[in-house]
């Protein structure tokens, strides 16, 4: 029994993963169809080469974004694990898929993209859809999947160095960025793109930071042995009981300490006042935690 529900949980987890995976997909591929390739925005990454060669030569981003990226999952297959790889093989094909759908969807009777925002929304355009790329990628990394491209190289060395994923793309993507000019020779594209890599780099440390919260609990209540089992059972959380003393009663007490993700604050806040309603409860945020069920522990 308890392996049949192990296997439910981690089956459970999986499908919200896909399921996050695409979502984070079908909002980078809106951003690339209604606002990037419209205005002819590029930025770096694999999808940027894309771009730049649908620009230049007519074929369609989808194309190119899939060759390069069958080459690259050949490192990806060795170093980062049939795990990950599986995932981003979905990620690739699916996000080949939304590519076609999306400018399918948008397209004019004369087969182009129109301009959402009107004409001379240049800037705009780069804002919104680099949001949207941003949010979209930072989706896909919080369900330990990946875009393919730089995403791979990304991944490959904040496995090994506690560097931030947007910050590890933004250095691989400035080599490609700058190249773009020596294409058209207009330093406007380059401007452009370099302020697209920047609000998805903020974009997807914001979205990644805020999935990773941890809070601290300190939970004080005579019936500390019913919240202890409710959070493990129910939360599946680890639990420290601490022996404490309270200074004017001087009596002594049981300290509950629980570190957990932010998300799943409310449901021990529930768990608590449901055994004890005047327990004393203290929640702190935390720099870090490092750990089993956290993050991996990494040093430069």
């Amino acid at each position: 029994m308890a392996t049949e529900a192990l296997l439910k949980k981690r089956l459970g987890r999986e499908s919200r993963d896909y399921l996050a995976i695409t979502f984070g997909l079908v909002c980078y591929a809106v951003g690339w169809a209604a606002f990037m390739l419209p205005y002819q925005i590029t930025t770096g990454g694999v999808t940027g080469i894309a771009a730049i060669v649908y620009y230049v030569t007519g074929v369609e981003i989808q194309v190119s974004y899939f060759l390069i990226n069958a080459v690259l999952m050949g490192f990806a297959l060795k170093i980062l694990g049939p795990k990950f790889s599986i995932k981003t093989i979905y990620a690739i094909f699916m996000l080949t898929f939304l590519l076609w759908l999306v400018q399918r969807l948008l397209e004019g009777p004369d087969g182009t993209l129109p301009k959402l925002l009107g004409e001379g929304q240049d800037f705009m355009a780069c804002a919104i859809g680099a949001g949207l790329l941003g949010f979209g990628i930072g989706i896909v990394f919080c369900s330990n999947g990946s875009t393919g491209g730089t995403d791979i190289i990304a991944w490959i060395i904040n496995k090994y160095r506690d560097v931030t994923l947007g910050r590890m793309m933004m250095y691989c993507d400035i080599v490609i960025i700058s190249s773009c000019y020596f294409i058209f020779h207009d330093w406007r594209r380059v401007l452009f793109g370099f302020v697209v890599l920047f609000i998805m780099s903020v974009v997807i440390d914001y979205v990644i930071e805020s999935q990773r919260q941890s809070v601290q609990f300190l939970i004080f209540s005579r019936k500390h042995e019913e919240i202890a089992e409710a959070i493990n059972k129910r939360v599946d959380r680890g639990v420290t009981l601490l022996d404490g003393t309270g200074w004017y009663s001087k009596q002594s007490i049981k300290v509950v300490v629980v570190l957990a993700k932010k998300s799943e604050s409310i449901d021990i806040f529930r768990l608590c006042k449901d055994i004890d309603p005047n327990a004393f409860i203290s929640q702190s945020k935390v720099v870090g935690v490092y750990g089993e069920g956290f993050d991996k522990l990494k040093v430069k």
